[in-house]
């Protein structure tokens, strides 16, 4: 039964669904594993934090969270129609405007890390360096092979803003979009000698990497920040306000930060916490 449960989650059911699926189990069980849904990003899944970090949430609290791993519109979409407890994303702009019209509360800063864009190694296009509107110049006036998210996701939100910040309105012939996560995107790359912009955690994570390198960091314009918030139980009276927000208190706590922090792959931190700053 627990799989039947994961299954209504993962394949993002709406909560209803997963209600009447609830309704199934032992009312003892129920009682004793009290649960929360969390919408986020595929980055945070998909780099391995929430693996490292929940665990701890769950030991501190006894609360399972169970994630439903989307790009950041469509999870706050998930948020919006009331089929999750806590929205948990990485687009400022998206998230205040979820706030402003009354979807979410209590929106807190998180983490950090940045974007970086990634490209062959080789790099036909002459992307390489340190600005990333001028790496995409190049990559649009060359024809280069890139592959856009192009799922609304908060990398593909900031992606839209290089190009427009580079003032280029053709994107050339090799721009595609895969309407995927960022480990396909990335797949993607790999397979045909892309370029392809990325959240550093998941690159950090991603193993396929074929012939691929980091060709653009360090402007400032790929900072990206996360943040989370609680549903607003006036829209949506069936969230679980108390867990969400014990959800939420944790991640922004010490305790919680510190888990964030210790999250290594091959010695190197994936994300930063600030939610202090």
């Amino acid at each position: 039964m627990k799989t039947l449960i994961q299954a209504l989650v993962h394949t993002h059911l709406p909560r209803l669904a997963a209600t009447a699926a609830l309704a199934l189990l032992p009312l003892a069980a129920q009682a004793q594993t009290p649960s929360i849904i969390v919408a986020s990003t595929t980055s945070t899944e998909q780099s391995g934090l929430f693996g490292h970090i929940l665990p701890r949430f769950k030991e501190a609290s006894g609360i399972e969270v169970r994630v439903v791993a989307l790009g950041t519109g469509q999870a706050l979409d998930v948020g919006r129609r009331g089929d999750a407890d806590v929205v948990f994303v990485h687009d400022a702009a998206a998230e205040q405007k979820f706030v402003d019209e009354g979807h979410g509360i209590e929106h807190r800063k998180v983490m950090y890390n940045d974007f970086v864009l990634i490209g062959p190694k080789d790099d036909p296009a002459g992307a390489r360096g340190k600005d990333i509107t001028a790496a995409l110049q190049k990559l649009a006036a060359a024809n280069g092979s890139f592959v856009s998210r192009g799922d609304k996701s908060g990398t593909h939100a900031a992606e839209l803003r290089y190009w427009k910040a580079a003032e280029v309105a053709d994107k050339g012939t090799g721009y595609r979009e895969c309407g995927c996560g960022m480990g396909p995107a990335l797949n993607m790359a790999a397979s045909t000698g892309g370029y392809v912009l990325a959240d550093r955690g998941t690159w950090l994570s991603f193993r396929n990497r074929a012939g691929l390198a980091v060709l653009v960091e360090g402007d400032t314009r790929l900072f990206n920040q996360y943040g989370v918030m609680v549903v607003n139980p006036e829209r949506h009276p069936h969230v679980k306000l108390a867990e969400a927000r014990r959800f939420v208190d944790w991640v922004v706590s010490p305790a919680g930060q510190g888990a964030i922090a210790s999250y290594q792959i091959e010695g190197e931190q994936l994300f930063f916490p600030n939610a202090d700053k």
